[in-house]
């Protein structure tokens, strides 16, 4: 009777042993997919310039009028490659990851983007837009676009993302209970930035 309680006993440990989760599995699958927790967002500008000019500094000429449609392209993610192993607590089907914050990957504002408005554009006479002018004018939009990427709601949409691909992840790895930490904060050019806004200016997001 007592052997045979022992190899039950036996079995049952043994039956535990090869349901638990591969602890180091784990941690490379997650690092693994960190390509797959990025989002990537469209945001549409609309711009609209004018330039005055006086001749003989007297009188005034026409104002030159640009109108033009622009779009940034914004790629977020989080570098689950910077993952430590204190970042992540296993107690057999349980974990909890302490995850990195979120960060602007990359952000471009295509020039080929830039639709001109010419039912609304024009020159005036002797007072026309430079090369020089539509530069300054791009740059511009360009830099308020980026001032207002942690009022976007990308860093919310970023981790809500993240969140979904790891608990599937990880619940097809054996883990019942996942507790997800995410860190506050957008890092943007190498710059943790205050919390985004709740309310998303958003107008399109590539899934």
């Amino acid at each position: 009777m007592k052997c045979l309680v022992i190899i039950l006993v036996f079995i049952a440990i043994q039956f535990v042993s090869c349901h638990k989760p591969d602890e180091g599995l784990a941690v490379s699958k997650i690092q693994k997919a960190s390509k797959l927790a990025t989002a990537e967002f469209t945001l549409n500008k609309a711009i609209v310039a004018t330039k005055g000019k006086t001749f003989l500094w007297v009188i005034e000429l026409n104002e030159a009028i640009f109108v033009a449609n622009t779009q940034a392209i914004i790629k977020a993610g989080i570098d689950l490659e910077k993952l430590k192993k204190s970042d992540v607590e296993i107690d057999g089907t349980k974990i909890r990851i302490a995850l990195p914050n979120v960060e602007i990957l990359n952000f471009s504002y295509p020039i080929e983007k830039v639709v001109i408005n010419e039912s609304i554009s024009e020159d005036a006479f002797m007072n026309k837009f430079s090369i020089k002018d539509y530069d300054n004018i791009l740059e511009d939009a360009e830099l308020k676009i980026r001032a207002l990427i942690p009022y976007l709601g990308i860093e919310d949409a970023t981790k809500q993302k993240t969140r979904v691909l790891l608990e599937t992840l990880l619940h097809s790895l054996g883990y019942t209970e996942i507790y997800l930490e995410f860190k506050d904060g957008l890092v943007l050019d190498g710059v943790v930035t205050k919390p985004s806004a709740s309310d998303s200016w958003i107008s399109n997001e590539k899934k």
